[in-house]
């Protein structure tokens, strides 16, 4: 497919949009990491309830999964379309038709446009955006991002998205390493969430009738099997260097892939008390803002994105 350098806000023919900083001319055959050209690379555009409340409201939110990822997660529940070795799952949809069917999904009365792993794929989706801005469509947009951010790219955000969705996956960087191929993650995306947090604050502010996030940051942690330490650190870290006002999405939504099998602790769900340890921690550091889910909730959180609609 063809693409307009016109089109695209940075350059993407030396590409250091993440901290990856490749230098990789994605116009050309010699890509970088992330192994994704200047095309959109997206797998799937769909209607999704199962965010959090705030974000999906009852309609849902249109959601635009990106192909690849600049981290490669070994236990990744969406490792069908963040694989950047084998990916199987990257339609090469035009501009057109792309903002045609966000519009159409935005008939069920959708107000919220997520963009899901979008930290290599920045220029495309500001050209997304501006496009529909041009066409009169203003959707809450959320930025549903794996934390691992240079600030000075978030910053350049700071007017484009109203809320930030970011994970915090890791404390050690020794355990990053292990699990998600880099050895600097928590150096990387410590800096990351405090500029979010410079744009945003702790107040999430909302639409009081439809009950939905319209401005602010809602910072996710997936508890890990035989991590709960980590994900205790995690949680001081948010309460010392950002604020115990904070909207948190404690996760216990973690299940075993394929791809885990013969990787211990990860080739197990996570215990109830080992969830339960974070969460009283939770508790004792002050956060009253956010949420804490059902132990059984890994049996709903399993997407096939061979499908049309990936959470059917």
């Amino acid at each position: 497919m063809k693409f307009n350098h016109d089109q695209i806000i940075e350059k993407l023919n030396d590409c250091t949009i993440c901290p990856r900083n490749c230098h990789a001319d994605r116009f050309s055959e010699k890509l970088g990491y992330c192994n994704t050209d200047a095309g959109f690379n997206i797998s799937s555009i769909c209607n999704h309830l199962g965010e959090e409340p705030v974000i999906s409201g009852e309609k849902g939110v249109v959601n635009v999964f990106f192909a690849h990822c600049n981290l490669q997660c070994v236990f990744c529940q969406n490792f069908q379309i963040s694989n950047n070795k084998r990916g199987f799952v990257n339609f090469q949809y035009g501009l057109e038709e792309i903002i045609s069917h966000i519009k159409k999904l935005f008939e069920n009365g959708s107000k919220g446009l997520g963009f899901v792993s979008p930290s290599h794929m920045i220029p495309q989706m500001k050209l997304i955006i501006k496009t529909l801005q041009e066409e009169g469509i203003k959707p809450t947009i959320i930025y549903n991002s794996n934390g691992y951010e240079k600030p000075e790219i978030l910053s350049e955000l700071e007017n484009i998205v109203d809320v930030f969705l970011p994970d915090i996956k890791y404390f050690s960087n020794l355990i990053a390493a292990k699990y998600s191929d880099l050895s600097d993650y928590f150096t990387v995306a410590r800096k990351a969430l405090k500029e979010m947090f410079r744009q945003k604050g702790s107040t999430l502010i909302m639409n009081k009738e439809l009950n939905l996030a319209e401005f602010g940051l809602i910072i996710r942690h997936l508890v890990l099997p035989g991590h709960a330490e980590d994900s205790i650190n995690i949680l001081r870290f948010i309460a010392d260097e950002l604020s115990d006002r904070i909207h948190i999405s404690l996760m216990s939504q973690y299940y075993p892939t394929v791809n885990v099998a013969s990787i211990e602790p990860l080739n197990r769900s996570l215990y109830s008390d080992e969830y339960q340890k974070v969460v009283d921690e939770m508790d004792r550091l002050g956060f009253v803002n956010g949420w804490v889910q059902e132990l059984e909730s890994n049996n709903y959180y399993s997407p096939d994105f061979k499908k049309v609609h990936p959470f059917h």
